[in-house]
């Protein structure tokens, strides 16, 4: 049989082709407080979460961030997190259901305004910092998430973290659910996030994050931060764009997808 054509492995096994979301954050700048995107950058993700006012990001920001996605064929999504300015949405709060439910349809109504302003679609919705933490496993809390989110008209996408109990309940509750990867952050063995307050929680070197993100995109799997393995699945690889090297961390994964025969595409192409 002729084999299609593709990347020949070291064992002579061709790589079939793959696809998978490349998503970043975008409008945490405040005021004066700038955190810009670069266009390198904005030329090769496919999504883009922007922040909603309460951990970071103000009106006019806001508008700047769903204009350069639009100009860049970006998906828009919002990106809602604990009214934390100040500890820019990482810092877990004492909070109810009800007050994740309101919180996300006042961030996520605020983006969607200047989403249809600009006659693009709200793709998804990808909680910040804290609160993305604290959803992905405490049932509650993650009810309340799912059920503003339900409410939300049209509904868009959730993205949450691989394998979390959020991500299980939003399915069961008939939501199109995204899950997602951090190639730039370490994990624990319950797949949990390594907190950032722990020494080597967050990957800084461009080789490592590529290498990290192609396992777990084709093989389904990431090493944890006591050298364990772990089952992973990656319909979206996410990027921090307030991290140092963020754009030259792109240009490493995509050169490294495109090695590994991996396309990028917008998160509504896969889920």
């Amino acid at each position: 049989m002729k084999r299609a054509p593709g990347r020949v492995t070291g064992g002579g096994e061709t790589l079939a082709p793959t696809r998978v979301d490349l998503n970043c954050d975008m409008g945490e700048s405040f005021g004066a407080w700038r955190i810009d995107v670069s266009p390198a950058l904005l030329e090769r993700i496919s999504s883009a979460n922007i922040a909603c006012g309460f951990h970071a990001g103000d009106p006019m920001g806001m508008e700047e961030a769903v204009l350069s996605c639009r100009e860049h064929g970006v998906a828009v999504g919002a990106h809602p997190g604990f009214p934390d300015l100040v500890g820019f949405g990482r810092r877990e709060m004492r909070v109810s259901a009800l007050e994740v439910r309101t919180d996300l349809l006042y961030q996520v109504g605020a983006l969607a305004a200047f989403c249809t302003s600009a006659g693009v679609e709200l793709q998804h919705v990808k909680p910040h910092g804290a609160l993305y933490n604290v959803v992905a496993n405490d049932p509650r809390l993650a009810q309340g998430l799912v059920e503003g989110m339900l409410n939300l008209r049209p509904r868009p996408i959730l993205l949450a973290l691989s394998g979390s109990r959020l991500a299980r309940m939003a399915k069961e509750a008939g939501l199109r659910v995204g899950q997602e990867a951090f190639a730039d952050r370490a994990y624990n063995q319950d797949g949990t996030l390594v907190s950032r307050s722990v020494p080597g929680a967050v990957i800084h070197d461009p080789l490592v994050i590529a290498r990290r993100a192609v396992r777990m995109i084709r093989d389904g799997e990431v090493e944890t931060l006591d050298a364990g393995v772990i089952s992973v699945r990656a319909d979206s690889i996410c990027v921090h764009g307030d991290t140092t090297g963020a754009t030259e961390i792109v240009l490493r994964l995509v050169d490294a997808f495109q090695q590994a025969r991996i396309e990028v595409v917008a998160l509504r192409d896969l889920v």
